[in-house]
């Protein structure tokens, strides 16, 4: 997923490695046991509380956010390998190389970055582009958030009342979502589904997985502000209470609770891993997100995120294998194509996105 790095900080290239692993593990054919969407709220809350710590930086050290070069930078970013990947898939799903169907109005949808609502009313997802909806809803995100950070920041100019304010927004898309479910009764709650489109992959009832994230960020932000908690509290009391609660999210099937409550209990959740993995990344449960090679495919994350729900589809069309060496044969696949595009196109636009760094 896309994401933007205010500090040099080795240890969230690993948790990118570890979210982007969970994904595609779920993809591959293992999503009974691993929980895909909990990659995608990684990055979530990744994306919300980096972009956002990048603003108040700014903030801190202008009084403002260039908004001009905000825009160029995530367009930079975002921009040339997602449309090189929809060129791909285009001319792959047009000429039948994998099965799915295509849809010229479905590519419209997806460069137009409404995959997502496209999805939710029905829209064909053609092969290698089930995944887009989350970018819609980062760069959803991305458009507007920076106008309301600005604003934040003038009315509230405390970041206690932010962090607060910006909770207070996730406890509105919550009572959003339940209204969906409960209220609204557009979801069948006795046919087993795993998600409903609806509310997990729309912008306005997945905005909290971005707000927790940006929460972080205005206060208590372990990158930016002075430690006001015990370590051991931390790591022994606050960290296991997370990852206990995370666990019970992965296991309550119960339809009704997956669809509203389970994002927010892991919103909430994340937020002490993160303090934890940012400010101790050197104990010893979190030495391995430090590791090169784990920090290099972290690096390659939004290439690899982009091409391989593609790579898999192409996979399972051409090559009658078992699903673990289609699987395997996959990510290596999906691998090399990912550092591929890493070099060939996203370091070049870096090189030119420094140009409009914030001074």
């Amino acid at each position: 997923m896309t994401t933007h790095k205010p500090f040099l900080i080795p240890s969230l290239d690993g948790l990118r490695a570890v979210a982007i692993l969970i994904v595609f593990l779920s993809h591959a054919g293992l999503s009974h046991i691993v929980p895909g969407l909990f990659g995608v709220t990684i990055f979530f809350f990744l994306s919300g509380y980096l972009i956002t710590t990048l603003m108040r930086l700014e903030c801190e050290r202008t009084g403002a956010v260039n908004l001009r070069n905000f825009y160029f930078r995530r367009a930079l970013r975002i921009f040339p390998p997602f449309y090189l990947v929809l060129v791909g898939i285009t001319l792959l799903g047009f000429s039948g190389a994998v099965e799915g169907g295509f849809s010229w109005t479905a590519m419209a949808a997806q460069a137009g970055f409404a995959s997502n609502y496209w999805e939710i009313h029905g829209g064909l997802q053609p092969a290698g582009t089930e995944v887009m909806w989350s970018l819609a809803v980062e760069e959803h995100f991305y458009l507007l958030f920076p106008l309301f950070y600005l604003a934040l920041r003038r009315g509230l100019p405390n970041p206690r009342h932010q962090f607060m304010a910006l909770l207070g927004l996730c406890g509105l898309v919550l009572a959003w979502r339940m209204f969906l479910v409960h209220g609204w009764g557009m979801i069948d709650l006795h046919n087993g589904s795993v998600h409903h489109p609806r509310t997990c992959h729309g912008t306005d009832t997945r905005l909290d997985g971005l707000l927790f994230g940006c929460a972080l960020a205005v206060f208590g932000n372990p990158a930016m502000d002075a430690c006001k908690h015990s370590r051991r509290v931390l790591l022994w009391i606050a960290l296991p209470l997370s990852v206990a609660a995370l666990v019970a999210s992965f296991l309550l099937r119960d339809v009704a609770f997956r669809e509203t409550w389970r994002y927010t209990i892991q919103g909430l959740a994340l937020i002490p891993v993160f303090i934890a993995v940012i400010r101790y990344s050197d104990w010893m449960p979190f030495r391995f997100l430090n590791w090169a090679w784990v920090r290099k495919f972290g690096v390659l994350s939004y290439a690899f995120y982009l091409v391989h729900s593609l790579v898999i589809a192409l996979v399972k069309t051409h090559l009658p294998l078992s699903k673990l060496w289609q699987g395997a044969v996959a990510f290596v696949a999906a691998v090399v194509l990912a550092w591929a595009m890493h070099v060939l196109v996203e370091k070049p636009c870096a090189h030119l996105k420094k140009r409009f760094a914030s001074k």
